[in-house]
């Protein structure tokens, strides 16, 4: 998306693009109500992107809407991916004697990551709610790029919104880049918003 379609100098760097799997029709848009899904996870850069959304994508709910008036968004869904626990073999001793996590260490692990995947759809539920928007919160178990292509697919979903850069470094150099991923195999449009500091190293 070119910058100069922003709506001010503050946010031209914001939107990195929108990849646009097939035409959406203006009639079709009035008549029926966006289902928008936000990718977050422990990265700064997926929760400016969901603030970005609350702030510029959805319609926020009113007290008491007229009788004609139809919301923008039906409901953001805030899906958050969990990696697959891998059971490797811990290499200990010589001769390359390898030992495998007991149960107690496995179940810890798991329960570590339940722990930190509902504290990051609690955030992103505060953020909905202080800004007065309905949202449902999804939690899957797989590679996040297939995952979360595969969700919006099945969901039917009309918009795909992610970070830039939703990993981290470390996850990044190994399982690529998430954002790049959907913008090549989404079967919906999807809007990748860049924070002003990754902007800025640009």
């Amino acid at each position: 998306m070119d910058g100069a379609t922003a709506g001010g100098a503050a946010e031209e760097s914001t939107v990195v693009g929108m990849v646009m799997q097939k035409p959406v029709h203006a009639a079709e848009r009035k008549s029926s109500k966006r289902k928008v899904m936000v990718a977050v996870d422990e990265s700064e850069g997926s929760f400016y992107a969901l603030r970005w959304t609350l702030d510029h994508l959805v319609r926020r709910s009113s007290p008491a809407p007229a009788a004609d008036e139809e919301e923008e968004v039906e409901m953001i869904t805030l899906v958050h991916v969990q990696q697959p626990f891998q059971h490797y073999p811990i290499p200990a001793g010589p001769g390359g004697t390898a030992f495998y996590a007991t149960p107690s260490v496995v179940e810890s692990a798991r329960k570590a990551q339940e722990e930190n995947s509902a504290l990051i759809l609690s955030r992103a539920l505060h953020m909905c709610k202080e800004s007065m928007v309905k949202a449902e919160t999804l939690i899957l178990i797989g590679d996040p790029k297939d995952t979360i292509c595969q969700a919006t697919e099945q969901m039917h979903m009309d918009l795909l919104v992610v970070g830039s850069r939703g990993l981290g470094k470390i996850k990044r150099a190994f399982l690529g880049s998430v954002s790049d991923y959907c913008a090549h195999h989404a079967k919906c449009p999807i809007l990748i918003v860049r924070s002003p500091k990754e902007a800025s190293k640009q």
